[in-house]
């Protein structure tokens, strides 16, 4: 398959190193390392997919030129239109052209993610009662520096569309019941430290999110009624480990079983793996999670950025 990278940041280097030898050509309007300026100039014979690292505006676009010429495309989450019936009217246009539209969310290839998929899967863990994670990273300044990133409901649908994925991907059809319990931009124009809260009927969700932990981290603690589950830390930012505690009743210190992983991030290589295959399978596009993601990221980023300015 040969594709090409369309928006040459850090994103675009990283998609552009993983396709190897499937890379053909580079596209961005103000790169002058890219090998073309508009997707629009380069031939459609050179390329049978595209990787689309591009900011949110001109997403829907730059991805409806692609499936209209039946291109597939991978694209930097999250799928975002101020309007959702684009985003129905995308997927009709890629099934309408038998091409495939993903949307990379890359945690999900995580390898302790996928331990605790299937630890869930199985029902190891029993009822679930509490579920709470928190992701942060220090890069407060960088985007401070940024116009087009330091905007809006900022953390939130960096960080956080990563969070609320991820309760999809682990829990299932889990409902857009999220709150924004806390809500303050520091040190910047947007809010760069976003707390949310849901209640998933018996269990409790908790997502914490920030661009002002300055040594990046993220944990996962999960709570259930035959012990716990844990991971500390990403691939990225290794070690990362994957702990199960087992319970003991009535009460005592519970038996465990860790996993600890110092690797390189295996994320972006196992993604791209996937959207291939998908393409290969002329897999039916299905931008249902994307539909879903936007519904709350958009209520929630109101409440976010009236509450960050309330606060500041």
């Amino acid at each position: 398959m040969r594709v090409i990278v369309v928006g040459l940041g850090v994103q675009g280097h990283k998609r552009r190193a993983t396709a190897g030898k499937d890379f053909v050509a580079s596209v961005d309007p103000v790169n002058r390392e890219a090998d073309y300026r508009r997707i629009e100039d380069v031939p459609l014979d050179r390329y049978d997919a595209v990787l689309a690292c591009i900011p949110d505006e001109p997403k829907i676009d730059v991805l409806g030129y692609c499936v209209d010429h039946k291109k597939h495309v991978l694209v930097e989450k999250p799928l975002w239109s101020e309007r959702e019936d684009a985003i129905v009217d995308l997927q009709a246009r890629a099934r309408r052209n038998g091409v495939v539209c993903y949307t990379a969310y890359n945690h999900r290839f995580e390898p302790h993610f996928d331990r605790m998929r299937k630890l869930i899967d199985e029902g190891m863990l029993g009822r679930i009662y509490s579920c709470r994670m928190f992701y942060g990273n220090g890069t407060a300044r960088l985007v401070r520096d940024s116009a087009w990133r330091d905007q809006g409901a900022g953390v939130l649908p960096d960080l956080g569309s990563h969070l609320l994925d991820t309760c999809r991907f682990w829990f299932g059809d889990v409902s857009d019941r999220f709150s924004v319990v806390s809500s303050r931009a520091f040190e910047n124009r947007a809010p760069d430290h976003v707390v949310l809260s849901s209640e998933q009927g018996a269990m409790r969700i908790e997502l914490e999110m920030t661009l002002l932990m300055w040594r990046n981290h993220f944990t996962c603690d999960i709570l259930a009624e035959n012990g716990s589950a844990h991971i500390a830390s990403l691939c990225k930012w290794g070690p990362t480990t994957f702990t199960v505690r087992q319970r003991i009743l009535p009460s005592g210190r519970p038996p465990e079983e860790s996993v600890t992983l110092v690797q390189d991030d295996p994320t972006w290589a196992l993604e791209y793996v996937h959207f291939k295959q998908l393409c290969a399978a002329s897999t039916t596009t299905d931008l249902a999670n994307d539909l879903w993601l936007l519904r709350t990221l958009n209520r929630l980023g109101e409440d976010a950025i009236v509450m960050a300015k309330r606060a500041s």
